[in-house]
């Protein structure tokens, strides 16, 4: 099968790329390299450094490749910068998502699988763990983005009769997360460790979230994947397990070996207290669930950080 991956040049979906690699099939990547590396693009993948927002340029790589199937990543995910700039974080969620939701159509695309925010969308929740009828109330204008083209595929999919199925992630985490950027709590605090720094929790560390690794991200986008399984429907992806900011630091401190405290600061506005989410729909209806436990899957993770420091220093 041919299949358009956008973002295919980020962490997530440069890892689902190289499965769909592996299992023999037709990959093209569009990235514009805002956020992705060029080099984490699998070699027998086509690459495209388009902004998805650039309709013209969109058009002719759907025209040229005619893709079977889109799996959409690509996103504003700066939270922060969401609620500074909410007008581009509705260009690129909203309004790029939109483009290719109709060139989807145009080409006759057999399914579009849309990734969503488990930890966004749902705002403060009511109950935990939160299922995918908890109520949508994000606290955000990412969150707001994220949930808003989720409304657009369930209305066009009858106008269209356009197939999706749309995969709301916990907090992913795994090798190749970008430790720069503000997300990828485990990324960020695993490079500062090992460069002897001390890391900054944003609160006073009481904040949980829900984690889950990477492999098992790439596992449940495969099965969304296939034609007609989960048509039209949403999935939860995570543990379902809330885990503390502090609780995260003392597994990355203690696969690190270090002995450092965190600095506190002040709550960022946006972002909620509390979530963990319930997959059981995706074990019930895709046959997943996750498998790779939190503190083996940090203890990885802070290997591929080490050893990337290590080949750093080894050019320097």
């Amino acid at each position: 099968m041919k299949i358009l991956v956008t973002g295919g040049a980020g962490f997530i979906a440069s890892h689902l790329v190289d499965a769909l690699v592996k299992e023999g099939h037709e990959v093209v990547v569009v990235d514009d390299l805002s956020m992705g590396r060029r080099e984490q693009v699998h070699p027998s993948a086509r690459f495209y450094q388009v902004d998805i927002r650039q309709r013209e340029a969109m058009d002719a790589i759907f025209r040229a490749e005619r893709p079977e199937l889109v799996n959409h990543h690509a996103a504003q995910g700066n939270l922060r910068r969401s609620m500074t700039e909410p007008s581009f974080d509705a260009s690129v969620n909203i309004v790029g998502s939109l483009i290719l939701i109709e060139l989807a159509h145009a080409y006759e695309v057999r399914k579009f699988v849309y990734i969503s925010s488990g930890g966004a969308v749902y705002g403060e929740p009511q109950r935990l763990p939160v299922d995918e009828h908890h109520p949508i109330r994000p606290l955000s204008a990412y969150g707001l983005s994220k949930c808003t083209v989720e409304r657009y595929l369930e209305i066009l999919r009858d106008w269209f009769g356009l197939d999706y199925t749309t995969l709301r992630y916990a907090n992913v985490y795994g090798p190749r997360q970008d430790p720069n950027g503000e997300a990828g709590v485990v990324a960020i605090f695993s490079r500062q460790m090992l460069a002897g720094q001390r890391p900054t929790i944003f609160g006073d560390g009481t904040k949980t979230r829900d984690y889950v690794h990477v492999d098992d991200i790439v596992r449940a986008n495969l099965l969304a994947m296939v034609e007609e399984r989960g048509a039209g429907r949403v999935y939860n992806l995570g543990l379902g397990r809330e885990v503390s900011d502090r609780q995260i630091f003392e597994l990355v401190r203690s696969a690190v070996g270090a002995t450092l405290e965190p600095i506190l600061e002040a709550k960022r506005p946006g972002e909620i207290d509390r979530i963990c989410l319930d997959a059981s729909r995706a074990k019930a209806e895709l046959g997943w669930e996750p498998t790779i436990p939190l503190e083996e899957g940090i203890t990885r993770t802070v290997a591929f950080y080490r050893e990337a420091q290590g080949r750093v220093s080894e050019t320097d």
